[in-house]
């Protein structure tokens, strides 16, 4: 029999939120939400938030969910402060008949379960911090752990009014994982001055800078003959993509890259001897490395060109997001309250830089600046997620103490 401990609010929340399926669409971004199933979930927290009282709960037609919590007594005249995680889950894992179980770990191996007739296991090797969760139950199951955690903020606040805080505004938002970035929020409405988004991965992380991203599509476009003709003639797409990819720095890929490197990551490839399209993420913190990226793929395509003809290989760059750390240069106490946050609950944060995006490098370039507070999660985006129960815990904790600090005013 599956181990369950007494559930508590935030668990118990958590253990709802995961069995619904909310995963996102990458192949349907021209729609928001890019999945129908994110309608649900996003009805489903309205409805929560309004159970619990909260004012002006509005579940808008792009699966985007806001409400508002009134001031604790003292601090209704400072400035709104927004909270906000996002309610899709990962294409990357099934999100469909997710069943989520605790396990009481006692070391070793964490044993997740059978997925599609294989046992899933997660090893010390893969992940050194599963030593301090030793004696601990740890949730298996995928994303929402932010979901979860704010909603327990919110009802413990309205449980305690007594607790200081200023007025909160809360945002649900859909597509984050396909990079969707909070885009169709409207900050004005939303009223918040300062924003935390609740995402990300061990405990005591905490996050003000993120990558650069651009995604590339590189079009190449052959000249097709008969092949028992074609000597001189013929240009095969296929043969020239190879060639492209061949010339993308080999040592800059995902897989050769951690810390603040960035990387060329191909992510697709369709087409045939006539036109293949190759499909590009790219990434980086420093701005000028990142826009020699786009640079580079540009010089390829030339050289190619050159070879081959003119327009043989053409590059479409889109900006995705941008790295937010340079929002915060008047803001600085963003950053310290989150830090101290962590320390008075017990744990020693560690500021890193995300490689990967976030809802908050989206909101603080439109003016909302918005840095990261982890969940406690490990492994995201795949079929080895997990978090621990005290992680979870521990996390409304400290949102808990985070906003007591922005019921005073601001120096």
């Amino acid at each position: 029999m599956t181990y369950q401990p007494t559930p508590s609010d935030v668990l118990e929340r958590f253990m709802r939120y995961v069995q619904i399926d909310s995963q996102s669409d990458p192949n349907n971004e021209e729609v928001t939400p890019s999945t129908p199933t994110q309608h649900k979930m996003a009805a489903y927290l309205g409805d929560e938030l309004r159970a619990l009282g909260l004012d002006d709960v509005r579940v808008d037609e792009h699966a985007y969910v806001t409400a508002s919590l009134p001031a604790s007594a003292g601090a209704e005249g400072l400035p709104a402060l927004g909270l906000c995680s996002h309610i899709d889950t990962s294409f990357d894992a099934p999100a469909s008949g997710v069943k989520p179980h605790v396990v009481h770990y006692e070391g070793g191996n964490l044993v997740h379960g059978v997925v599609d007739g294989r046992e899933v296991v997660t090893t010390p090797a893969q992940v050194p911090d599963l030593a301090q969760f030793v004696g601990q139950d740890i949730v298996c199951s995928d994303g929402k752990a932010g979901v979860a955690e704010i909603m327990a903020l919110l009802a413990r606040l309205t449980q305690h009014p007594e607790l200081p805080h200023p007025t909160l505004k809360v945002a649900f938002v859909p597509d984050e994982e396909i990079g969707h970035g909070a885009r169709l929020l409207d900050i004005p409405r939303f009223g918040a001055k300062w924003c935390y988004t609740v995402d990300g991965e061990a405990l005591g992380e905490f996050n003000y800078e993120c990558f650069s991203a651009a995604e590339a599509t590189v079009t190449v476009r052959g000249v097709m003959v008969h092949p028992g003709s074609a000597k001189d003639i013929m240009v095969n797409a296929i043969t020239v993509a190879s060639e492209f990819q061949q010339m993308v720095p080999a040592a800059e890929r995902p897989e050769h890259t951690e810390g603040r490197e960035g990387f060329y990551h191909p992510i697709s490839i369709s087409g045939t001897a006539s036109e293949v399209r190759l499909g590009y993420i790219l990434r980086d913190f420093d701005a000028d490395s990142f826009a020699n990226r786009e640079a580079t793929l540009r010089r390829i395509a030339a050289f190619l060109n050159d070879r081959y003809g003119e327009g043989t290989v053409t590059v479409d760059v889109r900006q995705q997001y941008r790295n937010m750390a340079e929002k915060f240069e008047d803001c600085r106490f963003l950053i310290d309250h989150a830090l101290e946050a962590n320390r008075e609950v017990g744990l020693d944060p560690k500021v890193v830089a995300v490689r990967g995006g976030t809802d908050g490098a989206e909101l603080s370039f439109r003016g909302l600046p918005c840095p990261n507070i982890a969940t406690g999660g490990y492994s995201c985006h795949s079929v080895r997620e997990f978090v621990p129960v005290r992680s979870l815990e521990l996390t409304v904790d400290l949102l808990e103490r985070l906003v007591a600090k922005f019921a005073v005013p601001q120096a």
